[in-house]
């Protein structure tokens, strides 16, 4: 018997639809998160601690063995997320109050190192570590440098006060929904950016370059 060239097409369609049709759906990403057994050691922080680098290709230069010169700075803080809540206001149901220290992210305190001396605001910080807050305002944060390392960030003792700066803010749309900090060159040295929700800040740093 001869199998004609139209009956073996209509085999291998019949043969690829029930193959096809054999096969499991795919989970969805979300679903397979779901699926996933949780971390029997420890759970997933909500505010996941990062690092910013001044300048900021160094972690790839470093990865990448074509570092010329090491970083000028780096600030490790945690990143907490907005999730609906009223972020900066004078209400005391805002996360930020108007006029109460902040401690510029979440958990631990904000930290940042400079690894050679830099100028901020026209007076000259040392090299070295210090922890950074800030007191937001409705047109202004002041951002403090303070000397009282693992201080968590809720015992901010303002008498440890190495340094403090009045910058202004700006507002920006759409809202961010994690809070950023960033350093970003400048003719000068570099700004160390910091936003959340609506609300934008920049702090200049100078240093020879």
């Amino acid at each position: 018997m001869r199998i004609t060239i139209a009956a073996v097409f209509f085999l291998f369609c019949l043969t690829g639809f029930w193959a096809c049709n054999d096969k499991k759906e795919q989970p969805t990403p979300a679903e397979a998160a779901r699926a996933f057994p949780g971390n029997a050691y420890a759970s997933i922080d909500q505010s996941p601690m990062d690092v910013s680098y001044c300048p900021q290709e160094y972690p790839q230069h470093k990865i990448n063995g074509t570092v010329t010169d090491g970083p000028v700075a780096r600030v490790i803080y945690s990143r907490p997320h907005r999730k609906g809540r009223s972020i900066f206001g004078q209400d005391t149901s805002s996360l930020c109050v108007y006029g109460k220290p902040w401690r510029l992210g979440a958990n631990e305190a904000t930290e940042i190192e400079f690894f050679r001396p830099v100028i901020i605001n026209g007076q000259n910080v040392a090299a070295g570590k210090y922890v950074m807050y800030c007191v937001p305002y409705a047109d202004k944060w002041i951002i403090a440098f303070n000397s009282n390392l693992f201080s968590w960030g809720l015992q901010i003792d303002p008498a440890k006060d190495v340094l403090r700066v009045e910058v202004p803010i700006s507002t920006q749309s759409p809202a961010l929904e994690d809070f950023t900090m960033v350093f970003t060159s400048t003719d000068s040295g570099a700004d160390l950016l910091m936003s959340w929700d609506n609300v934008k800040a920049l702090l200049p740093i100078s240093f020879s370059k």
